[in-house]
């Protein structure tokens, strides 16, 4: 049981593309904001994508996987093509805006429904059964687990689309990267110690007849 404990921390943080994951999103809206300031909205939207892309190359290099790689540099692309479209640099920042309002909905539906997305998640990772549903302490933990994500991501919601809203930009930009990688990281360790409360309760072999 202790080994499945220790267990619990990695594939969580991979599932998020790791620490560096979580740094490197950071860097083509660091990119972005000054080069519309300077150069307007095209010079930024080229800006954005040249640093997706080199944050693509560097993660490759490093090999720190191909699935979050590219979902990185597709996720900048989609934001600079709403930005282009829209012809307004706040447009950037529209995908993300709505994917915490979808996250924070997902969340707490899988929650009324009884099954917690955190609970889904690490039981595919660890490919076990729905055993744990049926556990009263197992449960609560998982819901606490998704609630603490959906209380982050309706958080960004919130305050990024009153930001948009209002048209500040720069402070929007502030927000997504000041709420973006160390909520995430704050989270996610709670996260960590939920789910390894959850382990700890489950009952040994509970998951297995559920197959």
């Amino acid at each position: 049981m202790a080994s499945e404990e220790q267990a619990a921390e990695p594939p969580l943080l991979e599932q998020m593309g790791g620490v560096s994951g979580l740094i490197y999103s950071t860097v083509p809206i660091a990119v972005f904001v000054p080069a519309n300031s300077i150069g307007g909205l095209g010079v930024a939207v080229g800006a954005a994508l040249g640093a997706a892309a080199l944050v693509f190359v560097i993660r490759l290099v490093r090999r720190e996987g191909l699935m979050p790689a590219v979902s990185g540099l597709l996720g900048v692309a989609i934001c600079a093509f709403i930005a282009h479209r829209t012809g307004d640099a706040k447009g950037y920042f529209l995908f993300g805006i709505w994917s915490m309002l979808v996250y924070a909905i997902a969340c707490v539906v899988s929650i009324v429904v009884r099954w917690p997305l955190i609970g889904v998640a690490w039981h595919l990772v660890t490919g076990e059964g729905t055993g744990w549903r049926r556990q009263r302490a197992v449960l609560r933990a998982y819901d606490l687990a998704t609630a603490c994500w959906a209380v982050v991501f309706g958080a960004r919601y919130l305050t990024q689309s009153a930001l948009y809203d209002s048209d500040h930009t720069g402070w929007l930009a502030a927000a997504r990267i000041g709420m973006g990688w160390p909520l995430t990281a704050l989270a996610a360790v709670i996260t960590v110690f939920l789910v390894r409360r959850a382990v700890s309760a489950e009952t040994p072999g509970q998951d297995t007849a559920s197959r």
